[in-house]
């Protein structure tokens, strides 16, 4: 793989890894392009150059599967379904000539719907949900692994705050400790990105990167402050307030995340998006482009996923013990890829001086660990 580019391989593999077996016993009802398959909900959406075809749809109250596609558009490429700002589910990737699916359960509500892209989350359609409130899960086993997940969520995000603050501390001294305690705080965040993710523009207020920021717009978070470590060399005024307002913003989260509870299956499609984050920003080295400490961005990347695969691995082993064991192979040999390059614990080797040809060895580790995982979520639904 060219170390600037995602394959088209791993870019349809990763556009394609929709859950696609999480509805268990709703009926599809009210738009032309909604579909039943036994028990399932499915609903086809078309990413057009104007937003979502259909831009209006029905659906009953249940878990319920949006086959995303996009025949031509190269203008839109994201579809997210929103409870106010509270991203719900969403597809990244679904580029012109490529499709995937999300799977999420529903409650009875109206839903904004969102074909656009990263900088770009105006609704262009509505999701009318209908019935009766659901049910938890009725696996005790998948229920268990979702509060579980919630307990790990609540500890990173804990570790997050900690972290975060002794980091603004130190750039607001001006102690040049400042660089390690980046790379060092934002490990926690990174294993646990799609919760951030899922709060909506409080992933693009500690996250964004300088080409994520519309014209006329505030650059916030973290990566404005890696610059002004590593490109700018000193801290202003500006960078203080950028650094006490990042600090405010992950309190924010913590908050936000002890209040959230989750959808066993959104384990499954959140490890599959920490690939994604993988596939996208690290192995191009994107994401810490000042720094260039995107290998323990990586390694957190990593670690989330593995983490929701861990605490799913139980049901899935009950259902298909040959692709838990392929996961669990595939995540060795991912970490095997990785350990020439720690430093420490949490830190590895600065990103620039990794050949060309090692970071071909890692796209190709990220690549076979991404196919058998993005069958995990189909698995768990009983497919």
């Amino acid at each position: 793989m060219n170390e600037h580019r995602i394959t088209p391989h791993l870019r349809l593999l990763l556009a394609t890894a929709g859950v696609a077996g999480l509805a268990l016993g709703a009926t599809a009802c009210g738009s032309s392009s909604d579909s039943t398959e036994g028990d399932s909900q499915r609903l086809a959406v078309t990413i057009t150059d104007d937003g979502c075809d259909p831009a209006d749809l029905e659906a009953t109250a249940g878990p319920a599967t949006f086959e995303v596609s996009n025949e031509d558009s190269s203008v839109n490429n994201e579809f997210e379904v929103l409870d106010g700002s509270l991203i719900l589910g969403e597809r990244e990737n679904v580029t012109a000539g490529l499709s995937g699916e999300v799977s999420i359960t529903l409650e009875p509500g109206t839903y904004d719907l969102v074909c656009g892209n990263p900088g770009n989350r105006e609704p262009t359609g509505t999701l009318t949900v209908t019935g009766e409130k659901q049910a938890s899960a009725s696996d005790p086993q998948l229920q268990k692994a979702a509060d579980r997940y919630a307990t790990y969520v609540d500890e990173q995000a804990d570790e997050l705050v900690k972290r975060t603050a002794a980091f603004v501390a130190a750039v607001q001294a001006g102690d040049p400790g400042a660089k390690e305690l980046y790379e060092y705080a934002r490990v926690p965040y990174e294993r646990i990105e799609p919760v951030a993710e899922s709060f909506g523009d409080l992933d693009p207020a500690i996250d964004a990167r300088i080409n994520d920021i519309a014209k006329g717009d505030e650059w916030t978070g973290f990566h404005p402050l890696e610059k002004a470590l590593w490109v700018n060399g000193e801290v202003t005024e500006k960078d203080e307030e950028t650094a006490r307002q990042l600090l405010a913003d992950v309190k924010k989260l913590k908050g936000l995340a002890a209040e959230n509870t989750y959808d066993p299956f959104q384990l499954a499609n959140g490890a599959v998006e920490l690939l994604n984050e993988v596939s996208q920003s690290k192995i191009t080295g994107e994401e810490e482009r000042y720094s260039h400490t995107d290998l323990t961005d990586f390694k957190a990347n990593i670690d989330g996923a593995y983490e929701a695969f861990a605490l799913l691995e139980p049901a899935l082993r009950q259902r298909n013990p040959e692709l838990a064991t392929e996961i669990e192979e595939r995540f060795g040999d991912m970490y095997v890829a990785l350990r020439p390059y720690r430093i420490s614990h949490d830190v590895y080797e600065n990103y620039s001086e990794v050949s060309e040809q090692k970071r071909q060895e890692l796209s190709q580790a990220v690549d076979a660990l991404a196919l058998p995982l993005a069958e995990m979520g189909g698995q768990i639904a009983g497919r």
